[in-house]
C-alpha cells in the first residue's frame, strides 16, 4: 500500500488485467437530541508511512515537527467527519514504537534502528482519542525491505540473525511465511505494540505471498519440501500458510486486546468468474487465491476476521474489473458473516490526470458511496490515503462529505 507499497501495486495490478461503505447511516429516533444524533460506519482513512508516502513528509525530521504533521493528519480526519485511522506502524519489518524485537523505522529518522526521540505509535492512540476517533494498527508482516541486500540492515535485525528466514523477490526481501518459527515471530512483534498500547484495531493490508514478478520464482521449494507433506501442491501449502497467521493473529489479538478488532484490506478480486464459478465477474491479471495466496472469501465466510475492507480502486463502469460489479459480489460474500465488509476507496486516483476519464470526476466517489447504501452489508468506507485526503484533489474529499457525512460520525461498529 502506499506510493512503493499499496498504490504501487494497485497500479500494477490494474496493468495486470487482460484488458485494462458504509450502508445508510442507521436510522435516529426523533425523539433523540439532535446533539447526539451521530451516523454509525465506518469512515476511515490510511495513514502510510512507508517511504514516507503520507507521513512524515521526509525522514529526518525533528521529533516536535513530526509530531506537528501527525496531528494535523488526525485533524484532517476530523475535518472530513471521519472516525478511523489505519496507521502503518511496521511498514517493513521495523517499528514505529519502541520494539524488543524489531528496530526503530528508518522512515522516521532516515537511518534503521536510530531512536527518533518520541514515540509516534503511543501518541497517535492517545491523540487520536482525545479527537473521537479510533486507530487501528496496520501492520505488514512478510516485507522485510525494498531493496534485496541484507547488508543494507542493520546488524541486529533480525533478518540478518537470521539469513534463513529471508527470501530474496523482485528486487525486495520477504520472510518467508512458511517456516512456522517466522509465522511466531512477525505475530510476536506485532503483538508487542497491541500488548502495551490501547489500539482499536489490528490490520493487515494486501501483501501476503509477494505480487508476482514475471520471469521470478518465490524460493521456498526446500521449506516446501520440509513442511509441505499432506498438500497437494505448492499453493494449497501457501494458502494454508497463510490461513494460519491469520487464524493464529485473531486468536492472539482476542487474548491480549478483547476490545481491539482484526481486519484485512486485501486487493479486490479474490478469483474471476471464468476461473472459479463462485468468482467476480472481472477479468483480473491478479488474483488474491491464485497469485498471493490468500483465501480473503474463505476469512469472511468462515469468520477468521472481525472485517474486511476489498481494495475496490476502479470506477464505475471500468472495462475488466467494474466497481459496480464487484461491490455486490463482496456484498453477497459478507452475507450471513460475523465479519463486517467496509469498502477501500482509491481516493488517490480522483482527479489525477494519469487515471481514466471516470476519475477525473469529482463525484466519482460519492457514486461509490450511494451505490454501497443499496447493500446493507456494506457498512463503511476507508479511503486512501491520508496525504490524499488532506489535498483533496479535484474536491473529490469534501464531496464525500457533504453528500454523505453531513451527520457526525459515530463509533465503526
Amino acid at each position: 500500500m502506499g506510493g512503493v507499497s499499496r498504490r504501487a501495486f494497485a497500479v500494477a495490478a490494474l496493468s495486470a488485467f487482460t484488458l485494462a461503505p458504509a450502508a445508510s447511516a442507521a436510522p435516529v429516533s426523533a425523539s433523540e437530541p439532535p446533539a447526539r444524533r451521530a451516523a454509525a460506519g465506518m469512515r476511515g482513512m490510511w495513514l502510510a508511512t512507508v517511504a514516507g508516502r503520507d507521513w512524515p513528509s521526509r525522514a529526518g525530521l525533528r521529533a516536535p515537527e513530526q509530531r506537528a504533521e501527525l496531528l494535523e493528519h488526525l485533524d484532517n480526519a476530523v475535518r472530513h467527519r471521519l472516525n478511523t485511522v489505519f496507521l502503518q506502524v511496521r511498514p517493513t519489518a521495523d517499528a514505529l514504537w519502541p520494539s524488543p524485537h524489531e528496530p526503530w523505522s528508518e522512515y522516521l529518522s532516515g537511518s534503521q534502528g536510530r531512536d527518533p526521540g518520541w514515540n509516534p505509535l503511543g501518541t497517535a492512540v492517545e491523540e487520536a482519542h482525545a479527537r473521537g476517533l479510533e486507530l487501528h494498527a496496520w501492520f505488514n508482516p512478510y516485507r522485510v525491505a525494498l531493496h534485496d541486500d541484507p547488508g543494507h540492515l542493520i546488524p541486529a535485525h533480525p533478518a540478518r540473525r537470521h539469513p534463513e528466514w529471508v527470501v530474496p523477490y523482485g528486487g525486495k526481501l520477504y520472510y518467508n511465511p512458511g517456516l512456522p518459527e517466522v509465522r511466531a515471530f512477525v505475530q510476536d512483534a506485532m503483538l508487542d505494540a497491541v500488548e502495551k498500547y490501547a489500539v482499536d484495531g489490528v490490520h493487515f493490508d494486501d501483501y501476503f505471498y509477494p505480487y508476482p514478478v514475471a520471469g521470478e520464482s518465490f524460493d521456498d521449494g526446500r521449506t516446501y519440501s520440509t513442511f509441505g507433506a499432506g498438500f497437494g501442491s505448492l499453493a494449497d501449502w501457501r494458502r494454508d500458510n497463510i490461513d494460519r497467521l491469520v487464524r493464529e493473529t485473531a486468536r492472539r489479538v482476542r487474548e491480549v486486546r478483547p476490545a481491539a478488532r482484526f481486519g484485512i484490506s486485501p486487493f479486490g478480486v479474490w478469483r474471476n468468474a471464468a476461473t472459479d464459478g463462485r468468482g467476480s465477474d472481472t477479468r483480473a491479471g491478479v488474483q488474491t487465491y491464485d497469485d498471493l495466496y490468500a483465501d480473503t472469501r474463505k476469512w469472511v465466510r468462515e469468520g477468521w476476521i472481525d472485517y474486511i475492507v476489498p481494495q475496490l480502486y476502479w470506477s464505475i463502469g471500468q472495462n475488466g474489473a467494474d466497481y459496480a460489479k464487484l461491490l455486490p459480489w463482496w456484498a453477497e460474500v459478507a452475507e450471513g458473516s460475523r465479519t463486517q465488509l467496509y469498502i477501500g476507496e482509491a481516493l488517490y486516483k480522483a482527479g489525477d490526470a494519469a487515471q481514466s476519464a471516470g476519475w477525473q470526476d469529482p463525484a466519482e466517489i460519492s457514486r461509490h458511496l450511494a451505490l454501497a447504501a443499496r447493500h446493507p452489508q456494506v457498512r463503511g468506507h476507508v479511503y486512501f490515503s491520508a496525504k490524499d485526503v488532506a489535498e483533496d484533489r479535484g474536491g473529490a474529499m469534501a464531496r464525500v462529505t457533504a453528500d454523505h457525512y453531513a451527520l457526525p460520525a459515530a463509533a465503526p461498529r
